[in-house]
């Protein structure tokens, strides 16, 4: 079974923001695959069933970004996933808007919703799909870029960007991390 959840925050103040492109990006999935998110529990709604023949659990955490380890590492223990079936869809600012590259392992690189997950799960190994949301203008505070809405001309994009990710999900549960990575890593939607 895998675990995909997606970081954001909950509330309707955040819901078209960069950071809570994770939310879009399980809610598409959710919408694909005919699961419904209505379930609540381990802090946060969720849903059971199938994506790409395989038993899913999609989560959207309702801890806010920076506690989200408390609901991942929750659903985690309880359904016994292991961090090579773990995959944490997240804002990624070291990426311009369109890049959408998978990881394994590593550090989580000043984001605190990856952190907090590091610190709750004792463990790093698990999946990561960075969503590129880009970097605020020269000096501008990272806290609030991440916190506003997409602008008018990434708005126009966006729901492509988000089908895309949806897609790199689908072929990472298909096929594995390796193929994912070696498949979608060295390109951008927006520039092919």
């Amino acid at each position: 079974m895998f675990l995909i959840a997606g970081l954001g925050n909950p509330g309707e103040k955040y819901a078209s923001t960069r950071h809570n492109v994770g939310f879009m990006v399980v809610d598409l999935l959710a919408a694909r695959h005919s699961i419904s998110l209505k379930k609540k529990g381990h802090q946060s709604f969720y849903g059971v069933g199938r994506c790409c023949g395989k038993s899913a659990v999609l989560l959207k955490p309702q801890t806010f970004m920076n506690l989200s380890g408390a609901s991942v590492a929750s659903a985690s223990k309880s359904l016994d996933i292991a961090s090579g079936d773990l995959v944490v869809i997240h804002d990624e600012i070291d990426l311009p808007f369109g890049a959408v590259r998978v990881k394994v392992g590593g550090g989580h690189g000043g984001h605190n919703g990856l952190r907090n997950i590091h610190q709750s799960l004792g463990d790093n190994s698990y999946i990561r799909v960075r969503m590129g949301v880009g970097r605020p203008p020269e000096g501008g505070d990272v806290a609030n870029y991440v916190l506003k809405s997409f602008s008018g001309s990434e708005k126009k994009d966006l729901d492509d960007v988000l089908l895309y990710a949806a897609e790199v999900v689908e072929a990472l549960l298909t096929h594995g991390d390796q193929y994912a990575m070696c498949e979608y890593n060295g390109r951008n939607i927006l520039n092919p």
